[in-house]
C-alpha cells in the first residue's frame, strides 16, 4: 500500500481553556486575641493586573451583611472590632453604616487601620481609634530621620480626641482640638496640638529623639519622645502659654514656644 506523503497526518486540535475569571476579593472576619478583625478587600488593583479584584461600596456592603448574617456566630457579645480598611477610601457615612451593621450583631467598632489619610481623618472625627499605615515624604523643616526610616505625609485632624481614642501615624500628627485624658497620640514624627494636651503622647515612636511635642496648653498625663519619658508636674502652672517639649542629653525639657530654637543633642548643656 502506498501512502500519499503530500497529505499531512490528521492532527486533533484541542481548544484552549478559557481564562479563569478574576473573582473580587472578599470581606473577611477573623478572631484574634479577644477581638474581631474585619478585613476589607483593597480598592486598587493587584500588582498582577487583577483589576476586577476591586469592588464598589454597594457590593462590599452586601458582602459585609452576608458575612455577619451567615452561619454560626463565633464571637462573644460586645466583642471589639478592628476594621482593616487597607487602601479603601471610606467617609463618615460609610463608617457609620459599618458600625451600625456590627452593632446589630452585638459587635462594637473600636479601631480603624487604614492606608488612606482621608479615611483616618473620618474615623478620628467619628471618635474611633485610628492607625494609619503608609510611607511617603518627610515633614518639611523636619530633621532627617534615622537611616532607613521614611516618614509619611503629616496627618491633620480637626477634632477633639475623647477618652479611649488612640491615633497612630507613621509621620507627624497635627490636631486642631483637644487631646483629652484617657486618649493617646503616637507618631513617628512630631506632634502638634492646637488646643489642650491632657492625654498621653509619644513622638518619635520609632526612636527619633529629634522630634518635638508642641501644644497651646501642655497638661499631659505622660510625654514620650523616642525612648525618653516625662510626666507633667503635680501642680499645674498658674498661667498657660504655648510650649514645646524636646530632648536634651539630660532628658525631656519643656520651654515656651515663642523664640524656641531646636537644641543640638550632640552638645551638652
Amino acid at each position: 500500500m502506498t501512502v500519499d506523503s503530500s497529505v499531512p497526518p490528521s492532527v486533533e486540535t484541542i481548544p484552549e481553556s478559557p481564562p479563569a475569571p478574576v473573582l473580587p476579593l472578599q470581606v473577611h472576619l477573623k478572631g484574634e486575641d479577644g477581638k474581631l478583625l474585619l478585613i476589607l478587600p483593597p480598592e486598587t488593583p493587584n500588582s498582577d493586573g487583577a483589576a476586577a479584584a476591586a469592588i464598589a461600596w454597594p457590593d462590599l456592603w452586601l458582602q459585609l451583611k452576608q458575612r455577619l448574617g451567615a452561619g454560626e456566630r463565633f464571637w462573644e457579645p460586645n466583642t471589639p472590632v478592628h476594621l482593616m480598611a487597607q487602601d479603601r477610601l471610606l467617609d463618615g457615612r460609610q463608617l457609620q453604616e459599618i458600625a451600625n451593621a456590627l452593632s446589630e450583631c452585638q459587635l462594637q467598632l473600636e479601631r480603624v487601620s487604614t492606608g488612606r489619610r482621608q479615611t483616618a481623618v473620618a474615623a478620628a472625627t467619628a471618635g474611633y481609634s485610628v492607625e494609619q499605615q503608609s510611607v511617603a515624604i518627610s515633614f518639611l523643616n523636619k530633621p532627617n530621620p534615622k537611616p532607613g526610616q521614611a516618614l509619611a505625609e503629616p496627618l491633620y485632624l480637626q477634632t477633639t480626641l475623647r477618652s479611649g481614642v488612640e491615633v497612630r501615624h507613621p509621620g507627624t500628627i497635627v490636631i486642631l482640638g483637644d487631646v483629652n485624658p484617657g486618649s493617646s497620640v503616637v507618631a513617628d514624627g512630631d506632634i502638634l496640638v492646637w488646643g489642650r494636651l491632657r492625654g498621653f503622647v509619644h513622638a518619635g515612636a520609632k526612636g527619633n529623639a529629634q522630634c518635638l511635642i508642641m501644644a497651646l496648653q501642655m497638661e499631659p498625663t505622660q510625654l514620650r519622645i523616642a525612648d525618653y519619658v516625662a510626666r507633667a508636674p503635680e501642680n499645674p502652672p498658674a498661667e498657660f502659654y504655648p510650649e514645646v517639649a524636646y530632648v536634651t542629653p539630660q532628658g525631656i525639657r519643656i520651654a515656651k514656644a515663642t523664640g524656641f530654637v531646636r537644641p543640638n543633642l550632640e552638645e551638652k548643656d
